[in-house]
């Protein structure tokens, strides 16, 4: 876990590597859980039957889910001191890649890439990969938006 002493040395870091988070399981449960939240039942999801003849062999994590769980990575990987409120603002260019095997594990590798003033503080930009633990080409990459208040 990285911590940045005020906004001012966090947006020091444009275009630096800001950390990786741990990494975290996609387990079936959370797949079904995620399908009830959203209404979004499709058999690749939640039917590890009828999945495991299916082009992936299992059943997989939507792709909304994986970009969900994004902000509680980047928490677990970096820390702004000093702020009275931290607020998803937007995205811009979401990718997902490949798809997210029920039982992989993923972590979240962040670069901030841009920094911009507003009236409440700053709105930063973070490109996050979302990567799996076999080492190839990240499942989701996007760019988040921040607004950082202080």
């Amino acid at each position: 876990m990285r911590t940045f002493a005020s906004i001012d040395d966090f947006c020091s870091e444009v275009g630096k590597h800001l950390g990786d988070s741990p990494w975290e399981t996609i387990d079936q449960q959370r797949i079904d859980m995620f399908a009830e939240a959203t209404g979004d039942h499709q058999w690749i999801h939640v039917d590890p039957v009828r999945a495991a003849e299916g082009p992936f062999g299992t059943t997989i994590a939507h792709g909304f889910l994986t970009l969900s769980i994004v902000p509680v990575l980047l928490s677990q990987t970096f820390a702004v001191d000093g702020l009275t409120a931290y607020v998803n603002y937007g995205t811009d260019r979401i990718r997902f890649l490949r798809p997210v095997p029920v039982g992989s594990r993923i972590q979240a590798r962040a670069t901030l890439a841009a920094v911009e003033p507003t009236a409440l503080g700053r709105r930063a930009t973070i490109t996050v990969e979302v990567r799996l633990d076999d080492g190839g080409r990240p499942a989701c990459v996007a760019d988040l938006i921040t607004l950082l208040i202080a």
